[in-house]
């Protein structure tokens, strides 16, 4: 679409103006409506006429210049028809008033698919002077609602050849292709991205190649810190090498999804692998918990939907893609003092690596470690029991690993294992949560011998069995986060690539 320059600022804002655009397609017609209207003294944009909307925000971004700041409006919800373009260094795009909570504006993808290809991004932040750009407090709906994949970019696209880059208190789910959020590497150009405190997911589905990560990162010295990402199916946090950048004080979790891996370190495209100067460090990740009732003297119970993560956080391309890249490896990167609570195929796995060093990862509450064998295993090859931490030693050179690394014989293609099919094997644990929570698990203990606990419904997971000052420590982990997602409006943080899994 070629987007002609405008200065006429009432015409952007409120579409009263008579404009040469296209009429509105009979899919951009949505469920919801805005019944909130704009405050006399607001300059927040209205999303009525909605057949005009996608034009109007892209025509405001590309005739404003550098530095503009798109304001939407709190509790009102956009439906476009087309990805929105950032278009000047420094512009923002964000809710009037900087909320954090439901009332941020909702941006909601709904051009048109079709034969698997369409709409499928809402902000595009990677044009070549896209430097400095923001993108904060909204919400991004993917609307893919339980349909098959189509193909292109990620819900929110950002990076590019660009720097300084900054995307905060964004919730992102549902999205209609591969990934909730993609920082992409512009030709390795990409620089300085703060991804941090957004609420991301649920994202994908897990039926087979149906997934999509939480957060994708291509970029270099990118900082990804105090991000929730609940319900991602393909990989919660994906490192595309990445080089020199800082993972830390993440929460992951799945709730009624199967996630194939918590954090990634596994590809080879775009930087070869290169992990030099990457640091993962201090995040939690929760697999499957029991969701029904406890007894007495149970430490573990059936989960409704047979959930775990298959491997907590993966090493090298090999625990992924089997052989497929070959004598590839990733290297020099750094994993450590991590959390890990719940149900898990394999806690970490490192395979076909170089150079890592990986210290001090634990296991934190009531754990399981029970995947099995699945129908895309090798059928020649071992697939190694469900343990902790493994390592297959014949491909791992020059790396340090904590002591409790248990050697395996054949470290490749480590997510074709399966939970198991019903059965008690999920750990007491975790919070009361419903199946499209927000709220993060808090890790328990085990259950001591004379507990009882009640039930939270089909889809919960129940805290039970509570050793009070393990649970303190939890909760307190817990409040600050939400409090570092609730404080002041306002306030401001430094300035696809898709395997066969």
């Amino acid at each position: 679409m070629v987007l002609e320059r405008y200065s006429h600022d009432r015409c952007v804002l409120c579409g009263c103006c008579t404009l040469d655009l296209r009429a509105k397609p009979p899919y951009a017609s949505h469920p919801f409506s805005s019944t909130l209207h704009r405050r006399d003294n607001s300059s927040c944009m209205l999303p009525d006429p909605d057949n005009t909307l996608t034009d109007r925000m892209n025509i405001a971004l590309n005739s404003s210049g550098p530095g503009y700041v798109l304001q939407l409006c709190q509790n009102t919800q956009y439906p476009i028809v087309a990805p929105i373009l950032f278009a000047f260094p420094d512009q923002e795009i964000s809710t009037e008033g900087y909320p954090t909570g439901d009332e941020r504006a909702t941006l909601i993808v709904n051009g048109p698919v079709a034969n698997g290809q369409g709409h499928t991004t809402a902000i595009d932040g990677t044009c070549g002077t896209c430097s400095g750009v923001k993108l904060r407090n909204i919400q991004i709906d993917g609307t893919r609602r339980g349909a098959s994949p189509t193909g292109g970019g990620a819900n929110i696209e950002m990076g590019g050849a660009n720097s300084g880059q900054l995307i905060e208190y964004v919730h992102s789910f549902d999205p209609r292709s591969w990934s909730c959020l993609h920082i992409a590497e512009g030709g390795l150009l990409c620089n300085n991205v703060t991804v941090q405190n957004n609420d991301i997911g649920p994202c994908g589905s897990d039926v087979f190649q149906e997934w999509a990560d939480g957060i994708s990162v291509s970029c270099a010295n990118a900082v990804v810190r105090n991000n929730l990402v609940n319900n991602p199916t393909d990989g919660g946090i994906v490192l595309f090498g990445a080089p020199g950048t800082l993972v830390e004080n993440n929460t992951i979790w799945v709730v009624n999804h199967t996630l194939l891996g918590g954090i990634n370190m596994v590809d080879v495209v775009p930087w070869g692998g290169n992990y030099t100067g990457t640091i993962v460090r201090n995040n939690t990740i929760a697999g499957g918990f029991a969701t029904d009732s406890n007894s007495s003297d149970a430490t573990k119970g059936a989960n409704v939907d047979d959930v775990i993560v298959k491997i907590g956080i993966a090493i090298g391309p090999e625990t992924w893609f089997n052989s497929f890249f070959g004598a590839n490896v990733s290297f020099s990167g750094t994993v450590l003092n991590n959390q890990l609570t719940g149900a898990f195929g394999y806690g970490m796995a490192i395979s076909s690596a170089r150079n890592f060093t990986v210290e001090g990862n634990t296991l934190l509450g009531n754990t399981s470690f029970i995947g099995s064998r699945g129908p895309n295993c090798s059928a020649t090859d071992p697939t190694p029991v469900s343990a902790p931490f493994v390592i297959d030693n014949s491909n791992v050179t020059d790396t340090t690993t904590q002591s409790d690394f248990q050697p395996i014989p054949d470290g490749q293609g480590l997510t074709c294992v399966v939970p198991p099919d019903g059965g008690d094997y999920w750990p007491y644990g975790g919070n009361p949560a419903s199946s499209n929570s927000s709220a993060p698990p808090v890790p328990v203990p085990e259950p001591a011998q004379s507990s009882s606990g009640l039930s939270g419904g089909a889809k919960a997971g129940i805290a039970v069995g509570v050793i009070l000052g393990v649970l303190a420590i939890a909760i307190a982990t817990y409040f600050i986060r939400k409090w570092a997602l609730a404080r002041a409006s306002g306030s401001s943080g430094q300035g696809g690539y898709v395997g066969t899994y």
